[in-house]
């Protein structure tokens, strides 16, 4: 097997496989990623397309062979390497492991069909009629156009594809990967919303590690993937950063592949620590708490001790006029009752009330890095204050991020002044989720990630995310006073 390579270690292996959705990586993975980063480095084909931002990931497993139990030291220990999609336009590297279903043959029958298609749409020697007796498409005017029938090819021929992907799980069991999304997405309101896997599925590197391994009778120890490269206009990813798997493709695919192996809990499972809740501000409507990083300003989806419900302990019509991020400090407003909250929030909604955040932003030496890797966005110094106006949408395949979206994003304005090098003022125009974050990370904003934002930048263990809302202003929605509260960033 070209594609297992051996790893000299006296680490310990950790008791269960990796949650692939959020970890910490191993330091077996660390190391073996080690290694993956050099052999890229020493290839200049295919580290010239890394370059320009690429995903990879490392599986460390067990070769049966060794006899070795899982507890013990020593050697006995291999690691496999991945990439997604394609690099180099490839998906053949010896160094790899190779993809779930190879669709690139160029003899093969998706390469063909897709020169088919292609044809009919750009060939004005084709026509319809050829087609009709296999694909069958009915215009509003009755024959089908060419258009319509490379749509129809096109779909059939992508459900064929998904059709070829046979997942295995560490039971050795197999299921396609329509079956697995359907079965994913089992209740009738989610199947209407994902009735097939978008594009792509299955072509990242978790999914591809994994079926290899199962595929040799490999046992997966630990997986984690990093980020090779610059970011991207819509991939803010940071040169070596590990990060979790994507939810939106690998969701679904993985819950089924890791079936059969102990993993780690997922950790919003385990609850958050309870922290304190100062209150800065308070009155007999109304009360100002500076929120500390890493508790929820409502109930998530798992975690329900969040500012709101501490806040409706002591007063239970609580709620909180506005959020911010779990890892954003500061002033948040909590209003006693429903009638105080309406006319504050119409407030929020007209842009009345305007706030100032305080970022630490990575160094300009950690984001432009010291290897040869290429950067995009300019690095020039920027103006000591000025305006970012980057339109932002969800990106559904990867929730909970945002992406930058100059087409179908909303509005969405940031002011920013420079208090010194790596501090900065932000105040927002508009509040759309995770703005502040994007518009200091992309390359078109400030092009330097906030320290501690592992989403956007750089994952450091146990450091918190560098934002802060240090300043409020506001109209008091009883007594029409204005009001302007502070919290220093500490």
């Amino acid at each position: 097997m070209p594609c297992l390579h051996p790893l000299h270690t006296d680490i310990c292996p950790p008791a269960r496989f990796t949650y692939p959705f959020a970890y910490e990586p191993h330091p077996l993975c660390q190391q073996a990623a080690r290694q993956v980063q050099s052999y890229i480095a020493s290839q200049d084909v295919i580290r010239q397309d890394a370059d320009h931002g690429k995903m990879f990931g490392v599986l460390v497993v067990k070769q049966p062979s060794t006899g070795l139990p899982a507890t013990e030291t020593g050697g006995g220990f291999a690691f496999l390497a991945a990439y997604s999609g394609l690099l180099a336009g490839r998906n053949d590297w010896s160094f790899f492991v190779p993809p779930v279903y190879d669709a690139q043959q160029p003899d093969g029958y998706f390469k063909t069909k897709e020169r088919e298609i292609s044809s009919l749409v750009h060939s004005s020697e084709l026509t319809s009629s050829k087609l009709q007796a296999t694909f069958i498409v009915q215009s509003s005017e009755g024959a089908a156009t060419n258009d319509e029938l490379a749509k129809q090819m096109s779909q059939e021929l992508q459900l064929w594809l998904f059709h070829q992907y046979q997942l295995l799980n560490a039971r050795g069991e197999t299921k396609d990967l329509v079956a697995i999304w359907q079965e994913y997405y089992s209740r009738p309101k989610l199947r209407r919303k994902f009735p097939l896997p978008p594009g792509g599925t299955g072509d990242c590197c978790a999914p591809k590690l994994l079926q290899y391994a199962y595929q040799h009778g490999l046992h997966p120890v630990c997986m984690a993937e990093f980020w090779w490269g610059a970011p991207t206009k819509t991939e803010l990813r940071q040169h070596l950063n590990y990060y979790p798997a994507c939810r939106g493709k690998c969701k679904p695919i993985l819950t089924w592949m890791l079936q059969g192996l102990d993993v780690d809990p997922d950790p919003e499972t385990l609850g958050f620590e309870r922290l304190e809740l100062p209150v800065v501000y308070e009155d007999e409507w109304l009360l100002a708490v500076n929120k500390p990083s890493g508790l929820l300003s409502v109930p998530g989806r798992i975690e329900t001790y969040s500012v709101e419900t501490v806040m409706q302990q002591r007063y239970p019509s609580a709620v909180i006029a506005h959020r911010l991020d779990m890892g954003t400090s500061g002033l948040l407003i909590v209003c006693k009752s429903v009638d105080v909250y309406r006319p504050l929030q119409e407030q929020f909604v007209r842009h009345e009330v305007h706030k100032k955040y305080i970022a630490v932003l990575e160094s300009r030496a950690s984001v432009m890095g010291t290897d040869e890797v290429a950067t995009t966005g300019t690095h020039s110094p920027l103006p000591a204050k000025g305006r970012i106006s980057l339109p932002l949408r969800p990106d559904p395949m990867n929730r909970p991020r945002q992406v930058v979206d100059m087409e179908h994003g909303k509005r969405a304005v940031t002011d920013y002044e420079f208090i010194s090098d790596n501090m900065v003022a932000l105040y927002p125009q508009t509040g759309r989720t995770h703005q502040l974050r994007i518009h200091c990370a992309h390359p078109d904003g400030l092009g330097r990630p906030i320290v501690g934002d592992e989403l956007y930048g750089t994952h450091t263990h146990d450091q918190r995310l560098m934002l802060h809302a240090a300043e409020l202003w506001f109209r008091h929605p009883v007594t029409g006073q204005d009001m302007h509260l502070e919290v220093p960033f500490q």
